[in-house]
């Protein structure tokens, strides 16, 4: 293909080394979670979300764009952790067709059991091999890509 711009040595270095790392630290991430609390990154990612939102509950339609779901996964995720107690859903008083995911005091429980290990874990598996002077500058450079990203949604 003529009009590709194909990656140089140093682009194809970070794209790979990229993929790589991000993929191993979820992994590692998934694999920390499950086996000190039981739960998915996907659950503890939840957790946190409506944790950290007023009244602990966001309309399903947030959560959705927050969490890079589509509303059927989002609705399938939820479903689970339903099932499970972790959250429950409510009707928006204000928009009857809305619905909010509402963090559960079960919820509350597995997020404040969970954190310690999973902190521990992002230290282990990402920032112990960060120094601190490149915390900056990768923290900006990941927060430049996720603003485009966002940018055309």
């Amino acid at each position: 293909m003529p009009d590709t711009n194909w990656l140089n040595d140093d682009e194809m270095r970070l794209w790979r080394a990229f993929i790589e790392a991000t993929t191993r630290i979820n992994q590692e991430l998934e694999s920390d979670l499950k086996a000190s609390a039981g739960l998915t990154f996907d659950d503890y990612e939840v957790l946190v979300y409506l944790t950290e939102a007023p009244d602990m509950r966001l309309r399903m339609s947030e959560l959705s764009e927050l969490l890079v779901h589509s509303r059927s996964r989002l609705t399938q995720r939820i479903d689970r952790m339903e099932k499970r107690g972790l959250v429950c859903r409510e009707q928006c008083p204000a928009d009857r067709r809305s619905t909010f995911a509402v963090v559960t005091p079960a919820g509350l429980q597995a997020i404040a059991e969970a954190a310690p290990g999973h902190v521990a874990s992002v230290r282990r598996n990402l920032l112990d091999h960060v120094d601190e002077t490149q915390l900056p500058v990768v923290t900006e450079m990941l927060e430049q890509i996720v603003a485009a990203q966002r940018a055309k949604r």
